[in-house]
């Protein structure tokens, strides 16, 4: 983990480079320090996938406002004043992206972190092996 989810209304699709902010939202992720200057978190871990909200309503309708919702989930040990140095890091990353969408259009913008108590909590797979110190291990064929 990281894992960052956004949803977003089809209207900011055109204005808001979707891709883009994917990439930015992830590089704030892995830019992300701890009060002691450490890294928040590992690179492998770190996810952010965008998908749109097929079916949506904002607010009464009648502006023809979009929204944005990221949800960020990490897992637990972290203190409050990472959790917050986090959201504030990614605010920032979300808000300076998303300008030209924000001066063309009304937009709601929702920026929510989640700590995990996961009851079953499986990773599996060789990405982080790609960002160990030592490199991936050798892949053996039979």
């Amino acid at each position: 983990m990281p894992h960052m989810v956004i949803l977003y209304t089809p209207q900011v699709e055109p204005l808001a480079d979707m891709a883009g902010l994917c990439r930015v939202m992830a590089d704030a992720l892995l830019g992300s320090r701890d009060e002691h200057g450490q890294p928040v978190f590992p690179v492998g871990g770190t996810r952010v996938f965008a998908m749109e909200a097929r079916h949506s309503a904002v607010a009464d309708g009648s502006h023809g406002a979009g929204f944005i919702y990221f949800q960020l989930r990490m897992a637990r040990g972290r203190s409050a004043a990472t959790h917050a140095a986090v959201g504030q890091c990614l605010r920032a990353a979300a808000a300076a992206h998303l300008q030209p969408l924000l001066a063309a259009q009304a937009v709601g913008l929702t920026l929510q972190i989640d700590e995990g108590h996961e009851v079953f909590d499986a990773k599996f797979g060789n990405l982080h092996a790609l960002f160990a110190p030592s490199g991936p291990a050798p892949t053996h064929h039979a």
